[in-house]
Order: structure tokens, then C-alpha cells, then sequence
């Protein structure tokens, strides 16, 4: 080889013996802890957060050149297909509360604003609804509930595990599209004895629950259509458990609060405001 590539053996031998240099060996570091976030996220990160993870590690890098990266190492996050089932029954006679929320996204305390929605999560063995709870400040899910029909009661008991969960003052905006479920006289009722002031969006218009309808979104792309289909209800239970509470909740981080996940950022703004109040 050496012969017909005209290079010495001594050379060659050299060659063998020398050390990594060292933007060989930060390359190899980078790649290392690319996919370690790759696969200690389940698939689920692509650049733009990696970049962010690496970042945190005090390795600085551009986006652009984990994108190429991951590229050499054959690594993509999870992409979703498309497909959507009418969760919303509006064509009632019940009571609509007005917008009050308004498009008014940004909050500046925990428990001043939720935002509640169900999703449609298919499975083999029978379909099943999601109902979930989300805090408009710390992006956390603080109650959900999954059922295999479409009730009151699904959304009136993820509506009970936030309240008992954060135990909220008086006066938070509750804000819901018009479905059936959440119009009706159960759940107006628990709605006042909560002390809660109900809102909801505007027929059709889907942005007016833009943060609940995302979050469904994030869950469908990075759980279920990227996955098989779940067997049995008991299996989509326990991942999409496994999803809000430890993942979603305690590890993904989110860039509308400082690229923080939602419990981490919660225990940051309570450090902030007792500060604030010593």
C-alpha cells in the first residue's frame, strides 16, 4: 500500500502513532454529547435544542454546525404525519362564557391563567381523549386525564386534579374552546365553587387556544407519530404518563420561559419572588 500510495513505511508507522489533534478531539467530545442528548431524549430534540443542551455544557457551537453534525451521524428528530379528529361539539344551546382571555398569552404569576383543551389519541384496543390543563405562565401540564369517552367528567376530572394540585386563588381565568363538555351546567358549577372566571374563544377561531392546541400538537409529534400505535389503553396510559410527568414537565425545555423545562422554571420564579419579598 505504502509502495503504490508512494509513502515511506517509516512514515506510514508515524503516522499510526500520532496522537488526535485537538480539534479532532473536541469534534469527537461534540459528537459524543450529541448523541447523548439525542437518544436521552428519546429522538425527540433536533438542532435548534441540542445546540441549546451544548450550550449549557459550556461548549459553544452554532446551530448550523450541530445541524451538519447530526447529519454525518444519521440523526432526526421525530417528524409528525398529519391527522386530526373533531374533539369539539359547539353546536349546543349551553350558556358560552365570554373571551376574556383574549390572545392574552403572557402571564407573570403561576395560577393567574389556564388554558384546557381534549385531544384525540388513537389505540388499537379502542379510542381514547386527552384532557389537559396547562399553566399559561409556567407552560406546565398541571392536570390531565385520559378516558375512553368523550364526557363531562373527563375534563371535570382533570379540571379537579389541577385544583387540587396547585390550589389556585380566587379570580383565574379558565379558558376553554365551546365545546359541549365545557359549557355545561356541571362544569360552569365547579368552575364557581373553584372561584374561577370562565373564558372562551371565539367560534372557530382555533389561535384563541393557541398554547393548549401546541402543546397537543408537541405531544402527538414526539409520543404517538413517531411511535406504533398503542396496543392496549393501559399502555397509552402509562407513556403518555410517562411523557407529561417526567418528560414534558420535569425535562423538556421550552423557549417561551428561558429554555427551561416547566417545573424547573416554576422553582426559578419562586426563588425570584421570595427574594422579592425578603
Amino acid at each position: 500500500m505504502c509502495k503504490v500510495l508512494q509513502v515511506s513505511r517509516s512514515g506510514f508507522y508515524k503516522w499510526l502513532q500520532s496522537e488526535p489533534s485537538e480539534q479532532e478531539r473536541r469534534k469527537a467530545k461534540v459528537l459524543e454529547r450529541i448523541t447523548y442528548h439525542f437518544h436521552d431524549t428519546e429522538k425527540r430534540y433536533g438542532s435548534p435544542k441540542i445546540t441549546r443542551m451544548l450550550r449549557e455544557e459550556g461548549i459553544q457551537i452554532s446551530e448550523r454546525t450541530v445541524s451538519i453534525y447530526m447529519q454525518e451521524l444519521g440523526l432526526r428528530s421525530c417528524v409528525s404525519s398529519k391527522f386530526k379528529v373533531q374533539t369539539t361539539d359547539s353546536d349546543h344551546d349551553l350558556p358560552i362564557a365570554p373571551n376574556v382571555l383574549d390572545q392574552k398569552f403572557a402571564t407573570t404569576r403561576p395560577n393567574k391563567a389556564w388554558v384546557t383543551d381534549i385531544t384525540y389519541i388513537p389505540c388499537r384496543e379502542g379510542r381514547l381523549y386527552l384532557a389537559s390543563v396547562l399553566d399559561l405562565c409556567t407552560r406546565e401540564i398541571v392536570g390531565w386525564r385520559l378516558y375512553d369517552r368523550m364526557t363531562t367528567d373527563l375534563v371535570l376530572d382533570a379540571l379537579d386534579a389541577a385544583y387540587h394540585a396547585k390550589q389556585p386563588g380566587k379570580g383565574l381565568i379558565h379558558h376553554s374552546d365551546r365545546g359541549s363538555q365545557y359549557a355545561s351546567d356541571e362544569y360552569r358549577k365547579r368552575l364557581q365553587a373553584y372561584k374561577m372566571k370562565a373564558s372562551m374563544s371565539r367560534k372557530g377561531n382555533c389561535y384563541d387556544n393557541a398554547c393548549i392546541e401546541s402543546f397537543h400538537s408537541i405531544l402527538k409529534k414526539e409520543l404517538i407519530y413517531c411511535n406504533p400505535k398503542f396496543k392496549t389503553k393501559q399502555q397509552a396510559y402509562n407513556e403518555i404518563y410517562r411523557y407529561i410527568e417526567f418528560f414534558y414537565n420535569r425535562k423538556r425545555i421550552h423557549s417561551a420561559i428561558g429554555y427551561l423545562s416547566p417545573v424547573r422554571f416554576a422553582a426559578s420564579f419562586e426563588k425570584k419572588t421570595k427574594k422579592r419579598e425578603a
